[in-house]
């Protein structure tokens, strides 16, 4: 796969996830920010059914001509006691029921990972898969897809006990319909085995395509994304792999900036964003 060969993106592919504006605008402004700029896409997080109710959401999407990818999140899952383990559980069946409300293309599901003195990485991740059997039977009749989404092995410790391309197709090998994989770039764009576990997952697996960049040096790893150009992944060269297994869906500029981004002009931020997506992703 060359440069050459992946067609420019068109706009109306191209989405926004809340996060990248999550310091300047709650729910209310990030959906009516975005559509302002030709944005018919919002990656959606819980916090603006707490704030708003799932009926005034419901009423913002339409009235801006926007679908949500997806509604962050559901989880952590493991690292827990047996009594948080389950408050875990009903918390994601609240947020299933959410994402079914809003026609969510999916609901992200935060690993976790090991709990305070535990060395027993192998057994997080076998209780990781447990928890998501058990969730995929009420994901199913609610018909929105699980999504697993493989974090950086700088956060294997504390964040995500799932960390590759090659654990998520494993887990959906092992778990069946109902369950795909939600691919970030920040995360996984250093994997050796990235083109060919992207090949494997398929159009039916991939549920989602996150862009963002690794700066070099990086400040903080998970609060310090660099804006699409500024650092060293080959965006194009990943959405290329992306298309080529199957992939038509949105585009996703997801940037968390606590030393940069977040501190600007939202409008700003958009507007550079649409520019660097269809520039050089």
């Amino acid at each position: 796969m060359t440069h050459g060969t992946v067609a420019a993106l068109k706009p109306e592919r191209i989405a926004i996830n809340q996060a990248t504006t999550r310091k300047q605008w709650d729910f209310r402004e990030a959906v009516e920010g975005y559509a302002r700029h030709g944005v018919h896409w919002i990656g959606a997080w819980r916090d603006g059914i707490d704030k708003y109710g799932l009926a005034e959401v419901k009423r913002l999407l339409a009235d801006n001509g926007m679908s949500v990818t997806s509604l962050n999140r559901a989880g952590p899952l493991v690292g827990l006691d047996k009594a948080d383990r389950q408050s875990a559980l009903d918390d994601a069946r609240r947020a299933l029921d959410q994402a079914a409300e809003i026609s969510a293309g999916c609901l992200p599901v935060l690993p976790g990972s090991l709990p305070p003195g535990s060395k027993d990485l192998s057994g997080v991740r076998t209780q990781y898969q447990d928890m998501l059997a058990e969730l995929l039977v009420p994901a199913r009749q609610a018909g929105v897809p699980l999504a697993l989404e493989p974090l950086h092995p700088m956060v294997a410790a504390d964040r995500s006990c799932m960390n590759t391309m090659t654990d998520a197709n494993d887990l959906c090998d092992a778990l069946g319909p109902g369950i795909g994989i939600l691919l970030d770039v920040y995360h996984v764009w250093w994997d050796t085995r990235l083109e060919a576990e992207i090949m494997r997952a398929g159009k039916d697996r991939l549920l989602g395509f996150h862009v963002s960049d690794w700066l070099v040096p990086t400040r903080d790893m998970i609060f310090d994304r660099g804006m699409m150009g500024d650092g060293v992944i080959d965006l194009r060269l990943i959405r290329g792999w992306v298309e080529a297994a199957g992939y038509a869906g949105p585009v996703e500029i997801e940037i968390f900036s606590n030393l940069d981004w977040w501190t600007r002009d939202p409008e700003d931020v958009v507007r550079i964003s649409l520019e660097r997506c269809r520039t050089v992703v």
